[in-house]
């Protein structure tokens, strides 16, 4: 199959590189032609594990190319992608989609077979049938069907996620178009049971938001359970595991920390609620969801200050992650941006380390002292505060930290450290949902 990919951010990039290490021919397109030149160099726009070398074998193989031209991306492909970027619109929440408009309209200018276009950006629903009109306007000889198929991709674990999915969502009620899709996603099992899941195609775009809906209402349920536990002598993580040993309920997203953030679940939530709102169903427990993380993220800021004794003016805090998650670059909407901001509010400073972080950390963070290293951070500081859990925070040597410390105490904000640990090593520890230490 030949595949064109309109888009080289997250989603785009990912996808292109593993439907080319499937066998297909992918051409990616952007119209930034200076993100193209680097690709063309094998240097990647974002951090994701594995994905430089996986871009750079298929490069190499000639099933992967990369162009400004969307006319020659587009010129005899099967299926045509979009996966350009749906921010959150300023004023009202709901998803920006003048770049999947515009997609469109310029795909439909430059067909010349009857190629599936797939929505691969996250839309709401409606937005397959607008792309529909546009392409009847522009090409209405064409004969281009219109299929929905949202990614479900962890940053961090994107090309196992791709290549080992849960389900492949595909919407669409053309025959044609299904013959296209089997066709481009057969590679995933050889005896041909992957597990594609056909609906309609406003199911498909709905199925998306509820599911990263759902998963963010998880995160602060056990998030606000948490601060019961704080509040009654128990432990959130013993909490977790009881209920998520029930089938029904599942031991995923039941980690208790600082709020949730990234590129997805504060931008769905929004959209979703808006799409409800327009329709005149209001989604009460997304509301408060929503309430409720952004509150928690400042929270945790407060938390670390009554730590410290109520004042950290003239204090020093280091902060272990600035990334909403680990494996990832990305700092939209990370918590670590409202614990810096509650933090130098009240007069700390703030010492930073992230293993990947830093460049798009830099523009977002003022007065803050970018350190090498954990242990860099950790110095002279009068608390350490763990916000993302990066595999390099997990075996700090703490009796190190503790000896160049100011004051010993480390806040762990992902419960990585038992307090007995913390303690043989002369801190003292401050968790998530955890009963006070005497």
């Amino acid at each position: 199959m030949r595949i064109a990919m309109i888009g080289t951010g997250y989603v785009g990039l990912v996808s292109g590189a593993c439907f080319s290490d499937f066998g297909h021919e992918v051409v990616c397109v952007d119209k930034d032609s200076r993100k193209i030149e680097l690709l063309h160099q094998n240097v990647m726009p974002i951090y994701e594990p594995g994905l430089a070398e996986l871009v750079a074998s298929n490069v190499k193989a000639g099933r992967l190319s990369f162009t400004t031209d969307l006319a020659e991306g587009v010129k005899d492909a099967d299926a045509v992608f979009i996966a350009v970027g749906t921010p959150s619109r300023r004023g009202d929440g709901h998803a920006d989609l003048s770049y999947v408009f515009a997609a469109a309209r310029e795909i439909a200018e430059n067909l010349t077979k009857a190629s599936v276009i797939v929505t691969k950006s996250t839309v709401p629903v409606g937005t397959g049938d607008e792309v529909e009109r546009i392409i009847a306007e522009v090409a209405p000889d064409s004969g281009a069907q219109v299929v929905s198929n949202p990614e479900f991709l962890r940053e961090g674990a994107a090309i196992e996620d791709f290549k080992r999915p849960d389900r492949v969502v595909l919407g669409t009620d053309d025959e044609g178009a299904r013959e296209v899709m089997r066709a481009i996603y057969r590679p995933l099992s050889l005896n041909q049971n992957a597990p594609l899941l056909f609906v309609g195609r406003r199911t498909s775009e709905l199925i998306k938001y509820a599911a990263n809906a759902f998963l963010a209402v998880k995160i602060t349920f056990i998030n606000e359970i948490a601060d019961l536990c704080e509040q009654v002598g128990a432990d959130v993580q013993e909490v977790s595991r009881g209920i998520g040993m029930d089938n029904r309920i599942g031991s995923k997203f039941l980690h208790a920390g600082p709020g949730y953030g990234g590129s997805c679940f504060p931008k769905d939530t929004l959209a979703l609620m808006k799409t409800a709102a327009d329709n005149e169903t209001p989604l009460r427990i997304v509301e408060a969801t929503v309430q409720v993380n952004d509150a928690r993220k400042r929270a945790m800021g407060r938390k670390v200050i009554k730590a410290m004794g109520g004042d950290v003016r003239g204090k020093t805090v280091g902060i272990l992650g600035l990334t909403f998650k680990p494996n990832t670059d990305d700092m939209r909407d990370a918590p670590s941006l409202s614990i810096i901001a509650a933090l130098q509010d009240a007069g700390a400073t703030v010492k930073a380390y992230d293993p990947e972080g830093f460049e798009q950390a830099r523009p977002l963070l003022n007065g803050v002292e970018f350190s090498e290293s954990a242990y860099a951070a950790a110095d002279g500081a009068d608390a350490l505060v763990i916000v993302t859990e990066w595999d390099a925070f997990r075996a700090l040597d703490l009796g190190r930290i503790a000896s160049i410390m100011k004051a010993p105490l480390l806040v762990d904000l992902r419960n990585i450290y038992p307090p007995a640990e913390a303690a043989r090593a002369g801190l003292k520890l401050v968790g998530v949902g955890k009963p006070a230490v005497a």
